[in-house]
């Protein structure tokens, strides 16, 4: 079976959409909208789609199966609720929404609906975040005291709806709580607005975890190099992920080799460097696969609208507790 599909918003994320529906076997793009007939200029031409200025007219034209929604973080409930009223599957770019509420709206349209809903969350098809959860499901690293989060780079001035925490740091809160498999108890958060005219774009944060582990977060616009780097620090040493490379790399502890309750005496020092052979694969090609595969077979996508709301409504704690400098409890 092959799926009709279409995408609304062909900006900077939307055109990789396009591009990568138009390389996948069981998909055949019908039609891209978008307010900017700039925007849609080539790509009709080349990839054979009918474009559209006006998204309602192009889902009742078209029918699509199935439509991936790049639209600002501020027109998401809009924009998925009328292509979910319709009958048609939504593959929402991340965050869900602004907001809770918004996001829940969505979840409830869909559950209403009987479609499948699901979010980008792009960095859990990374194949470097692949191999270290299975690493950790392992035990290769043992107990995790701290994972940091490093997502910066320069200011996107296309994004003027949100700020750098719904935009950025939704990422990593849904990816923490994956990986950690426990669920983040409190947050602390510093946040400033150094050129963004109307939201934070700096972000530093605290996260507790239920099972102890210490989650710090250093996400911002402000940077003059795109910089996406997560480490994760343990009984049994340290792993070092660079999502942009899809490189894996694991610092051993060796004086963790056998028995951990004698750690307090031997220390740490350094062991062995392990690079894992790492199979790359574009993220958002192995993210539409996913979700087209959960709407061929009838099964739940890998990210879906609750999932993602967890990551919302943590974001959410996150520029409370900036706002009132303090703690915030789950």
């Amino acid at each position: 079976m092959v799926l009709k599909t279409a995408v609304i918003g062909v900006g900077m994320m939307g055109r990789n959409h396009v591009r990568i529906y138009g390389l996948m076997d069981n998909t055949r793009l019908v039609a891209v909208a978008d307010p900017s007939p700039k925007a849609l200029e080539s790509i009709g031409r080349i990839y054979n789609a009918r474009v559209y200025t006006d998204y309602l007219h192009m889902l009742d034209r078209e029918k699509p199966d199935l439509v991936s929604i790049a639209v600002p973080t501020c027109l998401h409930r809009e924009v998925a609720v009328a292509a979910i009223q319709r009958g048609v599957h939504v593959f929402l770019e991340k965050p869900i929404s602004g907001d809770v509420d918004e996001g829940q709206q969505i979840i409830d349209a869909a559950q209403q609906a009987g479609v499948k809903l699901a979010v980008g969350h792009i960095e859990r098809f990374n194949p470097a975040v692949i191999e270290l959860k299975k690493q950790l499901d392992a035990g290769q690293l043992g107990r995790i005291f701290q994972i940091h989060a490093r997502r910066v780079g320069p200011f996107p001035p296309r994004i003027q709806d949100v700020g750098v925490v719904i935009d950025l740091a939704t990422h990593e809160l849904n990816l923490l709580e994956y990986l950690t498999g426990s669920r983040v108890d409190t947050v602390y958060a510093e946040t400033e607005s150094e050129i963004h005219a109307t939201h934070e774009d700096l972000l530093t944060g605290i996260l507790k975890f239920k099972d102890g582990t210490i989650g710090i977060l250093d996400i911002n616009w402000l940077t003059p190099t795109k910089i996406r780097e997560l480490s994760l620090i343990g009984e049994k040493g340290m792993f070092l992920v660079n999502y942009l490379t899809q490189d894996l790399y694991f610092y051993e502890n060796e004086s963790a080799n056998g028995n951990w309750e004698g750690l307090a005496v031997m220390g740490v020092s350094e062991g062995r460097l392990i690079r894992y052979n790492i199979k790359r694969k574009e993220p958002l090609l192995a993210e539409l696969e996913s979700f087209v595969d959960a709407i061929l077979h009838d099964t739940p996508p890998l990210i879906g609208g609750e999932e993602a709301l967890r990551a919302v409504l943590l974001a959410q704690k996150l520029i409370e507790s900036g706002q009132q400098h303090k703690v915030i409890a789950l």
